[in-house]
C-alpha cells in the first residue's frame, strides 16, 4: 500500500492522500492532481510505503524547484 504525504515548504506534513494498491497508481495519481494539491497550498509531497513503513522519496510541487524538506 502506497499514499502520498501532503507537505508544507518546511516538510512538516499537512495531511495524506487516500491509499493505492500498487506505486505506479500512485504515481499515475500524483501526474494528474499535482496541480490542483499546490493551488490548494501544499507545497511538496512525500511517497510512503504502509507495508514497508518508510518513505520513498519527496519531490517539490513547484516547478523547476528542489525540495530541501
Amino acid at each position: 500500500m502506497f499514499s502520498w504525504r501532503y507537505l508544507d515548504g518546511d516538510g512538516q506534513e499537512l495531511g495524506v492522500s487516500g491509499q493505492f494498491d500498487e506505486r505506479g497508481d500512485a504515481e499515475s495519481w500524483l501526474g494528474g492532481s499535482w496541480a490542483d494539491l499546490r493551488d490548494q497550498g501544499i507545497d511538496g509531497v512525500e511517497l510512503f510505503d504502509r507495508t514497508r513503513g518508510h518513505s520513498l522519496f519527496r519531490m517539490s510541487l513547484d516547478e523547476g524547484e528542489g525540495f530541501a524538506g
